[in-house]
């Protein structure tokens, strides 16, 4: 069973009909991200909606900007606050929080798939990462694994997967 089919079969969120291919390609457009194959099978499947899930058909696109910025934004915040920084970046001197947009900049982007739970564009596969600020935690080895660890549908992954995303995939606690 798919991702987005164990969703469906729980009867837990409401789903609406799937993203079609010109809705997804407009979206990618929008934002300039390209979803992860099978983040965009999910979301072609069966478009989950409800409290914390991105409403990707949302006319007021403020939502979904927050959600896409938020992992940056987020390790931000811990750098002009907190005093992390990441040994990736070379030496922390002058502008810290300048410096650290800049390398954030070129870090893969992280999309939103649910609540705090993000998937990198483009990378087929991948773990699903939870990241609030600079704390990263691996949350599922893929996202039929994810269902199963975050709402108990399906079965787990037979084994656990090393994320891989650059920088993000350093963060991991």
């Amino acid at each position: 069973m798919t991702a987005a089919e164990l969703l469906a079969a729980s009867g837990r969120f409401p789903i609406a009909a799937g993203l079609s291919a010109a809705e997804l390609d407009a979206v990618e457009s929008e934002f300039g991200f390209h979803f992860a194959p099978d983040h965009r099978e999910f979301l072609a499947a069966g478009l989950p909606t409800g409290p914390g899930w991105p409403d990707w058909r949302s006319p007021d696109r403020s939502g979904l900007r927050a959600a896409l910025t938020a992992p940056v934004e987020g390790v931000l915040v811990d750098v002009a606050e907190n005093d992390f920084w990441y040994d990736g970046w070379g030496p922390a001197f002058g502008d810290r929080v300048a410096t650290a947009r800049a390398a954030l900049m070129i870090a893969p982007r992280m999309v939103p798939l649910y609540h705090h739970r993000y998937l990198p564009a483009v990378i087929a596969g991948h773990p699903v990462l939870s990241i609030h600020r600079s704390d990263v935690i691996g949350y599922g080895a893929d996202l039929a694994d994810w269902l199963h660890r975050e709402f108990g549908l399906g079965a787990p992954a037979p084994r656990r997967v090393r994320p891989s995303v650059p920088f993000w995939s350093a963060l991991i606690i």
